[in-house]
């Protein structure tokens, strides 16, 4: 396959993933009981006492267009691909009214990418590193020993690696919060020493599972292919250990790790609603919990398109650039 037929394949593929994707949250949330608009209307009455049946009715109409609500279903999810998917304009949050979602999320989204990012790469490099040394020298006790490790850590719950982190660093040793704290007011210093220390329980229970997994998913990559035909003559032809295990094993086993990794990343945003909620974590992940508590469409929608095209995005990069890396694809 030529690779402009391949790079147009996977644009498709983008394309329709998002598209997909994005149907089914919009459609979702209006399959909730609970109206926003209503909830809206209902806290304000609470406030301010009896309205005039026209204010209210106006003030309903106004809100309905505001939160994407008028007309026809049809008609809601067209005005949504336009404004939301296209021009990223989600309208107003329910929750802090009338600020819009995107602002409400540039606040939240760089402490996720921060967090999950972050323990997403470390955990695939730390892993895959361990992996391959467990695979290319499986025979070794030193081997066996990872690769027990990390069969003993990855089947562990995540809540409960993180239950247990919190209980131990936070509750009896009292070396971080029970509940994250970002410092927003003192400069960039302080803050970024508040981020680091927030981060850093959560951070730590992401990487345990995170490496687990790369380890035994290279573990048993690099042992298949250090029996290949093309290794054992590598041997014959006397190049050193090191050298076969890194141009020969290593370089044909990543290759798979590389899409998986692309993968992975559809389970940074997934993956950090437990952790934000189990340690009171600032990110995207708290905010969809809180508007899905409190039925807040919009934010909802904006939160989970954002993620999609994130994630999507990210795969799209890394299937381009997959080619390069094997030249097979490039040119077969």
């Amino acid at each position: 396959m030529k690779f402009k037929k391949f790079f147009l394949q996977r644009v498709l593929a983008w394309a329709l993933t998002i598209l997909i994707g994005v149907t089914f949250i919009f459609f979702i949330p209006r399959m909730f009981p609970s109206d926003p608009v209503e909830n809206m209307i209902a806290q304000i009455q609470s406030r301010s006492g009896n309205m005039d049946p026209a204010e209210m009715e106006a003030l309903r109409s106004s809100l309905r267009v505001q939160f994407g609500l008028d007309g026809s279903l049809l008609q809601q999810y067209g005005y949504f691909l336009w404004h939301g998917l296209l021009h990223f304009d989600f309208g107003p949050s329910l929750m802090s009214y009338p600020e819009p979602v995107g602002k409400i999320i540039g606040r939240y989204l760089p402490y996720t990418l921060i967090l999950c990012l972050t323990s997403t790469f470390i955990a695939w490099i730390v892993g895959n590193l361990i992996g391959l040394l467990a695979g290319f020298r499986k025979n070794k006790t030193s081997s066996k020993i990872l690769e027990a490790i990390a069969i003993f850590i990855y089947p562990i719950p995540y809540f409960l690696v993180a239950l247990i982190l919190q209980i131990i660093f936070a509750f009896i040793l009292k070396w971080f919060p029970l509940q994250a704290v970002i410092n927003t007011k003192g400069g960039f210093g302080p803050w970024i020493a508040s981020v680091v220390k927030a981060s850093i329980l959560p951070g730590i229970s992401l990487l345990l599972l995170g490496t687990g997994w790369w380890i035994i998913s290279m573990k048993s990559l690099a042992s298949t292919t250090a029996e290949e035909d093309y290794v054992r003559y590598a041997r014959f032809r006397g190049l050193s250990e090191f050298a076969i295990g890194k141009n020969y094993v290593m370089r044909n086993s990543i290759l798979t790790q590389i899409t998986a990794l692309a993968m992975s990343l559809g389970g940074v945003f997934g993956g950090s609603i437990m952790t934000e909620i189990i340690f009171g974590y600032p990110g995207v992940g708290s905010l969809i919990q809180a508007a899905i508590l409190q039925s807040d469409y919009n934010m909802i929608l904006g939160c989970i398109t954002i993620s999609i095209v994130a994630i999507a995005s990210a795969t799209l990069i890394v299937d381009l650039i997959y080619p390069f890396i094997d030249p097979r694809i490039r040119y077969g």
